[in-house]
């Protein structure tokens, strides 16, 4: 799937594909400023934060680095039949921006069609999830404390200009959970320095960080944070002992109370099976098994034939991953979001236009290709591969420019 977002990084950064992830701390500038305010806008944040019901960890606001009680900005309202709603209060809210707030919303890619999209495009690319972050600063405030990420992060400066003081890591590879605490910041500077519009900085896994507006008297600040959590040792054996509950010996109750003998023979028998496990299931396995059977995030379903007419004029693949083909004879096996298709290999031209990542035009395909496409979109919608093309996921395509056969 191209996707300017993607072209405008690794340009940025002077990467060439998603290998240099989490390796090094770099800055740089987008060619195209004009991106950023395709990206988001402090009105479109705050009519998303409007128009859903939000509250504490997704939204939080901060004031001179502390985080405010969320009754400070939500409010309850009732519906007539007396269920409770909790939301921002849009009065109360722009009073905090008149006088210096910092913002926070996670997760906007589950809300807002440009940058699910975006999203999609960078696990793509990255082979690795991907979650969009928004921080809004106004006036003279200060945002989170100096403190460590436990994902690599894309930081890109849409509006405005903030402060930020970057260091390296004082424990390698710190996780979530973790065996030992990582609680004192390292005294290894990487980059102190404003981030302007168009600016594009890479954190990675580790390394302190703060950004802060508290020098500034006026005006406002937008940022977004690209978070790319990798997979680790750790998650390849939590995998490998799913995978082990296929294997009898695994499944049978430990020997508490037989004989020495006993015992000694089930832990070699399970020693001999961990070793043949580790084997059969490489870290490479784990990997791309996962890619394979991430479902995809919630859409609108399919609406049955009978109430639709002839199903969706266009569609476009929304698996988390790029879809995996393999041919085999006279077939094409087709692997992502959970599901495994088999096709005739005859279907492999309309399968790589459907399953591309970009909205695909049904009838003019079919008209392209010479192949009954109505029934392979109807296929891969019906399982989940692709959705039909709503105006609102339309408009995260288009809204950055990218080009749609539909």
């Amino acid at each position: 799937m191209e996707h300017p977002l993607v072209r405008a990084i690794e340009a940025a950064l002077g990467w060439s594909g998603a290998s240099s992830l989490g390796k090094n701390f770099t800055r740089g500038h987008f060619a195209d400023e004009a991106l950023c305010q395709l990206l988001l806008t402090p009105s479109r944040l705050l009519d998303l934060v409007m128009r859903r019901n939000l509250e504490p960890p997704q939204l939080r606001c901060f004031q001179s680095g502390v985080e405010m009680n969320s009754g400070d900005y939500l409010t309850t309202r009732f519906g007539r039949r007396g269920q409770r709603i909790r939301l921002v209060d849009m009065n109360r809210l722009a009073d905090l921006l008149d006088s210096g707030l910092t913002l926070v919303l996670d997760g906007l890619d589950t809300f807002d069609a440009t940058l699910e999209v975006a999203c999609r495009a960078l696990q793509w690319w990255s082979h690795e999830l991907v979650q969009v972050n928004a921080y809004l600063t106004t006036r003279s405030t200060a945002g989170f404390p100096l403190h460590w990420d436990d994902h690599d992060v894309i930081v890109v400066q849409l509006l405005g200009e903030k402060t930020w003081d970057v260091r390296s890591f004082s424990r390698t590879d710190p996780m979530y959970r973790d065996a030992e605490r990582n609680s004192i910041p390292s005294e290894q500077s990487m980059w102190k320095g404003l981030l302007r519009a168009g600016d594009v900085m890479h954190i990675p896994r580790g390394y302190w960080h703060q950004a802060t507006r508290a020098e500034h008297t006026g005006g406002m600040s937008l940022h977004v944070t690209f978070g790319f959590p990798k997979r680790t040792g750790v998650d390849w054996l939590t995998w490998l002992a799913d995978q082990a509950r296929g294997a009898e010996v695994f499944r049978r109750d430990l020997v508490r109370n037989g004989s020495e003998q006993e015992r000694v023979a089930q832990e070699r028998a399970l020693a001999d099976a961990a070793v043949d496990l580790l084997r059969s299931s490489p870290p490479a396995a784990f990997l791309a098994d996962r890619e394979r059977m991430q479902p995809p995030r919630r859409h609108p379903p399919a609406l049955p034939v009978d109430c639709s007419g002839e199903g969706p004029e266009s569609v476009v693949c929304i698996t988390e991953f790029e879809p995996e083909f393999v041919e085999s004879g006279e077939n094409v096996i087709v692997s992502g979001g959970g599901k495994r298709l088999t096709f005739r290999k005859k279907a492999r031209p309309a399968l790589d236009r459907l399953l591309s990542g970009l909205p695909v035009n049904v009838a003019k395909l079919g008209v392209e290709t010479g192949t009954d496409v109505r029934r392979l979109a109807d296929l891969v919608v019906r399982e989940g591969m692709c959705v039909g093309l709503t105006p609102e996921l339309f408009s995260g395509y288009t809204g950055l420019g990218m080009t749609a056969d539909c």
